[in-house]
């Protein structure tokens, strides 16, 4: 696109931000919603944000997948707003907007900074896509002040093939959801029908990006430095959705991507509606079944199918991970400047 159809971004402090890549499309669609907004000029879009970096958390993360988290955590930046807005998220607050503190590119490339220095494995940047020029930005200005660690983007899977090719030289490895193979349970949970075939379009593009997971031993822990790991989260009563998207994925990838198969979904909506959550209620209303957990055996038939396929060396969780525990407090640790 002619660089007439961009204006550079200057956030809520007034700051001009001296890198040619940090600007936004004065029609933006960066995601696949494409709403069309002005964001530099302060409209805000389906994602809820507008021209600002919005940041819940970051810090040391302990409960990814083993060759992200390691032993000594990963940087993971948690970004306020979502271009899904799935009725089910086990982070609506920030998906929601609701825990959001904005930043300059300049903070945010510190804060890669002192992630690294705090001992991080990787640089883990969670709900990205709606802020990814400022992220690039942040990126190439971090890797500048000599910040070496890679750079994962940590993605709900709902991407452009554009978006994704934008990334390259700036993203090292993708941890990205494939939340659903069935178009009718994408658009009542997500609103988001062409979920099936704009993820899929996507993580081909990741593909041939990053090429398959490739690991390097740091600090005596196995660590993911290119390539693609696919979550999917099973869903209550999804069963026949979890094995198509399994299968989906085998036959389509292989080895060159690596799967992992969750089971740690909560119901938080339930306990939402439960606090007089008026929007969680009405969702619930629609789809009960979302508030309950997924039976271990219905996640063990799961796994019994992957095994079956001949999914080989693919991630999976034991008891107890569907626990609120789990999810962080988004309390805007390490967002401020220091």
């Amino acid at each position: 696109m002619p660089t007439g159809h961009f204006r550079s971004l200057r956030n809520s402090l007034g700051q001009g931000i001296p890198h040619p890549l940090y600007a936004l499309p004065l029609s933006c669609e960066l995601c696949p919603r494409r709403c069309g907004v002005d964001r530099a000029a302060g409209e805000r879009g389906v994602c809820g944000a507008a021209g600002e970096v919005l940041v819940a958390r970051a810090a040391l993360h302990f409960w990814e997948e083993p060759p992200i988290s390691g032993e000594d955590g990963s940087g993971t930046i948690f970004f306020s707003g979502c271009p899904l807005r799935c009725v089910y998220c086990q982070n609506a607050s920030i998906a929601l907007g609701e825990a959001a503190r904005a930043i300059t590119v300049e903070r945010l490339a510190a804060i890669m900074g002192e992630l690294e220095a705090a001992g991080a494995l990787n640089i883990n940047c969670v709900t990205p896509t709606h802020f990814a020029p400022q992220i690039r930005a942040a990126v190439a200005l971090a890797r500048e002040q000599g910040m070496a660690l890679p750079v994962l983007w940590n993605t709900g899977g709902y991407e452009t093939v554009e978006a994704v090719r934008g990334n390259v030289g700036f993203v090292d490895a993708y941890l990205t959801d494939f939340k659903y193979a069935d178009g009718e349970l994408a658009a009542r949970y997500s609103r988001a029908a062409d979920y099936p075939e704009v993820a899929l379009a996507a993580l081909k593009a990741m593909v041939e990006a990053t090429g398959a997971p490739c690991y390097d031993e740091f600090r005596g822990q196995e660590r993911l430095v290119s390539g693609v790991v696919v979550r999917h989260l099973m869903l209550p009563g999804a069963l026949e959705n979890s094995k198509a998207v399994v299968r989906l994925l085998h036959e389509r990838f292989g080895s060159d991507v690596r799967l992992s198969l969750m089971n740690q979904y909560t119901p938080v909506i339930a306990r939402a509606a439960d606090a007089g959550d008026a929007r969680a209620a009405a969702a619930l209303a629609a789809s009960p079944e979302l508030g309950r957990a997924v039976p271990d055996s219905e996640y063990e038939q799961l796994l019994d199918f992957a095994d079956a396929l001949g999914v080989e060396d693919y991630f999976w969780q034991e008891g107890g991970a569907a626990e609120e525990s789990f999810i962080p407090a988004f309390d805007f640790t390490g967002v401020d400047d220091r």
